[in-house]
C-alpha cells in the first residue's frame, strides 16, 4: 500500500484510479501519518445479497492470511458450541 497526501491524490486522481483499477494497487491517503482514506478495487463480482464491506472481503485478499494460521477450532468445538 502506498501513502500519498491529499494533494497527490487531488492532482494524480486519474493515474491513482487507472493503477486501482487495472493492477490492483492500493493506496492510503492522508496527512503526516494520519491515513483519512483508503482507495481499493472494489470486486467486479459483487453479490447483490451482501453489503459492499462484505463484497470488499469476500472478493479481495484481505482474508488470505489465515491461509497460514493454524486452525484452533475442529469442527466438533464449532459444533459442541454452536448446537
Amino acid at each position: 500500500m502506498k501513502t500519498i497526501t491529499i494533494s497527490e491524490a487531488k492532482k494524480d486522481m486519474k493515474k491513482i484510479i487507472d493503477q486501482v483499477k487495472n493492477r490492483g494497487d492500493v493506496f492510503a491517503i492522508g496527512t503526516k501519518k494520519i491515513i483519512d482514506a483508503v482507495i481499493i478495487q472494489f470486486p467486479a463480482n459483487r453479490n447483490e445479497n451482501l453489503n459492499e464491506i462484505t463484497n470488499i472481503n469476500a472478493n479481495s485478499k484481505s482474508f488470505d492470511f489465515l491461509k497460514y494460521e493454524p486452525d484452533i477450532y475442529s469442527y466438533s468445538d464449532i459444533k459442541k458450541k454452536y448446537a
